[in-house]
C-alpha cells in the first residue's frame, strides 16, 4: 500500500474551498458528474456515479482556524478503504490544502496520484481561481 502527498495552493477563501469539497452542487462542477457528498460525519459519500464511494470520518473546524476532513475512500472493487485526508489553512488570500491519501493499492497508486491533480483537486482548484 502507498502514500500519496500533495498540497495545493488555490486562490479563494478558506471558506470557498470547503464548499467545493463537501457541497453537491459545488462538486458536481468541478468534477461533470453526479455526486452525493455533504459536510457530516458519518455521510456516504459517491463521487463520478459511485465509482468512488465512501464514508466521511472526520469533520473538523481546529480552534487555531482552518479545516479537516477525513474520508474512507473505496475505488472499484477494494478489499478495505484508503484513508484520504484534506487539511485547509488560509494563507493570506490562498488556502493551503495538504492532501495526505494513505492505504492506496500499489497497482492504482500512480493513477490515483494523477487524478488527484487531473480531476479533483486540480479541477476545484481551477474552477474557484476562474
Amino acid at each position: 500500500m502507498k502514500t500519496i502527498k500533495q498540497t495545493y495552493h488555490i486562490k479563494a477563501p478558506i471558506e470557498k474551498v470547503w464548499q467545493a469539497l463537501v457541497d453537491p452542487k459545488l462538486v458536481e462542477a468541478w468534477s461533470g458528474s453526479s455526486a452525493k457528498m455533504d459536510g457530516t460525519v458519518g455521510t456516504k459519500f459517491e463521487l463520478w456515479d459511485g465509482d468512488v464511494y465512501g464514508t466521511n470520518k472526520e469533520v473538523a473546524n481546529p480552534p487555531a482556524g482552518g479545516k479537516k476532513l477525513v474520508q474512507e475512500w473505496y475505488g472499484g472493487d477494494w478489499d478495505k478503504p484508503s484513508i484520504a485526508t484534506f487539511t485547509l489553512a488560509q494563507e493570506g488570500d490562498n488556502t493551503k490544502v495538504d492532501l495526505v491519501h494513505e492505504d492506496v493499492p500499489d497497482n492504482e497508486a500512480s493513477d490515483i496520484e494523477d487524478g488527484w491533480n487531473r480531476y479533483y483537486l486540480g479541477e476545484i482548484k481551477k474552477l474557484l481561481e476562474k
